[in-house]
């Protein structure tokens, strides 16, 4: 047992020993997030921890939207968040609520506090209201609106309420200290005017709770037992105890802080990716290059290899930041059993086996994946003309390569020994075909023992290969410069990220679907485009390459 206790982290200890001691008997977590923008992989690792504490204590997993801010939510993140945590696996089943459900609570909390003299409600413009706040060095000095009568508020707040006063004229502000050393602490604004619709409650408010003010009542109504979040809300912890106390809560939740989870070179700020989108720079909050989870997805990563991911980086309270490449190698380690390899040849040149005979076609056997034989095998037709990578061959080779060149021999992949016996080029004096001669005798699969080769390459029928479109991404920033320019602020971007080629695929692939994946043999995984490939028009994006210099740290 204290082996288990050990290899436990810190929030598991903790709610271990809040239900050996009582204070809860079950566990019941949430995911709380805005609905104003997709989420991120950072997202993943919250919504992971928060539901994976749920199903190992055998408890209740709420999904609940904090749309307590109408001026950046949409239907249309709502919808995506959704679509999001159901594909990581993530089932909220009956417990999916709306903060925007519990505003008439939240209302009565704050009129609670009025009476209890422990909220007024204040005049100050939000310039003044910093200026009062004081510093972290100093202590704030009171509002001169502090000393209001209960009735006095009650009667202002009834006006907010009611629409009679203007946006930013005036706030509801809780009553604590304002020479607490924690700046949260100094009478923190609770509710804003704000004359706008709500996607969910429409006109019913003009008045919004804040959400320091929100997140407790919205926990505590909801029976939460461990409200987990990241660790910039530490300072914001005495505030939540003070909400959900002062407005008498049983059973009240108890927060506990991790450390967020942080990828090298990538852009996560809601603020940045919105103005990529805008600017066009990317086709939306899905394009591949983002780590969105709408991006992840439809770049080809799997929720298996994004769990993987997330429990590789492990929770701890310590900030730190994580190779984008540790990401990389958890889809290939996903994949890499699970997928077909088959031949795409992305800058083909055309080989022409001039001792094949002209019209026969053969249909060779090919397994789907070497390391799982139960994936099967497939046929592929071989004739006379191919077309094989243009890397794969060289007139005048360097030492070690062992490909194509006039005079040598390799395999091809799945079928046949071939000689170069010559070369065509154009004007211009690039090379337009390749030549060759096979020898039958050297067939895959016939037990061919003689002689031995040293480079094998992948080629595809000239008469049955289906035309593709691939997508080859780079990282979105530049990677030697940093993410942000530390002049002004904006992305650094790298021209680069994304490369798109007219390639060649085996016929096999003409029936891919959407998110379908293969690894095209020596190229990389690629996944078929969920947006815009068709059945008469394939596109393919790059998962990821097959090489890495990544290794797992060794315990």
């Amino acid at each position: 047992m204290e082996n288990e206790t050990i290899s436990k982290n810190f929030i598991e200890q903790e709610i271990d020993k809040d239900l050996r001691e009582g204070v809860y008997d079950h566990v019941c977590t949430r995911f709380p997030p805005e609905p104003n923008g997709y989420l991120h992989i950072g997202h993943a690792k919250s919504i992971l921890l928060n539901y994976g504490l749920a199903q190992e204590y055998g408890g209740t997993f709420h999904m609940r939207f904090d749309d307590t801010n109408p001026t950046k939510e949409k239907m249309e993140f709502v919808e995506s968040i959704k679509e999001d945590i159901q594909w990581l696996g993530a089932d909220w089943k009956k417990h999916l609520y709306f903060a925007s459900d519990y505003f008439d609570q939240m209302y009565a909390c704050a009129v609670k506090l009025i009476e209890k003299g422990k909220a007024y409600v204040c005049d100050l413009t939000p310039d003044e209201i910093r200026e009062y706040r004081g510093t972290l060095t100093e202590p704030g000095k009171n509002s001169p609106y502090r000393e209001r009568t209960v009735e006095e508020n009650l009667a202002l707040f009834e006006e907010m309420r009611e629409g009679k006063v203007a946006d930013g004229s005036r706030v509801l502000r809780a009553k604590i200290d304002m020479a607490s050393p924690n700046i949260n602490m100094r009478d923190p604004i609770i509710y804003r005017v704000a004359h706008m619709s709500h996607h969910n409650t429409l006109d019913k408010w003009c008045i919004y709770p804040m959400y320091d003010f929100a997140h407790p009542i919205e926990d505590a109504i909801e029976g939460i037992t461990h409200s987990i979040c990241t660790l910039e809300f530490e300072d914001h912890r005495p505030l939540y105890d003070w909400v959900v106390r002062e407005c008498e809560f049983e059973n009240p939740p108890r927060q506990i802080e991790f450390a967020k989870l942080y990828l090298t070179n990538v852009v996560t700020g809601k603020r940045y990716i919105k103005k990529l989108v805008e600017d066009q720079i990317v086709d939306g909050w899905d394009d591949p290059r983002l780590v969105s989870i709408a991006a992840l997805r439809r770049r080809g990563f799997t929720p298996e290899s994004i769990k993987m991911f997330i429990d590789l980086c492990g929770v701890s309270k310590s900030q730190s930041s994580v190779d984008y490449a540790m990401l990389e190698y958890c889809i290939r380690e996903d994949l890499k059993l699970k997928k077909p390899r088959v031949m795409a040849v992305l800058d083909p040149v055309k080989l022409i086996i001039d001792n094949y005979p002209e019209g026969e076609v053969e249909y060779l056997d090919a397994p789907n994946n070497l390391e799982n034989e139960a994936l099967g095998n497939r046929k592929v037709p071989f004739c006379r003309e191919l077309y094989i990578e243009r890397e794969d061959f060289m007139e005048e080779p360097p030492k070690k390569y062992f490909r194509l060149y006039p005079g040598n021999e390799v395999r091809l992949m799945n079928a046949y020994f071939v000689t170069c016996t010559g070369f065509e080029k154009d004007e211009k004096g690039n090379v337009t075909v390749v030549h060759c001669t096979y020898d039958p005798e050297t067939k895959s699969g016939s037990g061919f023992s003689g002689r031995k080769v040293k480079g094998t390459i992948h080629w595809v029928s000239a008469q049955h290969a289906e035309k593709a479109t691939v997508r080859l991404y780079e990282n979105l920033v530049d990677e030697e410069k940093g993410v942000y320019n530390k002049e002004d602020g904006s992305l650094n971007l790298n021209p680069n990220s994304l490369t798109v080629k007219e390639i060649l695929v085996e016929p096999s692939l003409k029936q891919a679907k959407a998110y379908d994946s293969f690894q095209f043999v020596r190229q990389g995984y690629f996944c078929v485009d969920a947006r815009d490939s068709r059945p008469d028009n394939l596109v393919f994006n790059r998962i990821v390459s097959l090489k890495s210099s990544f290794k797992l740290p060794k315990k």
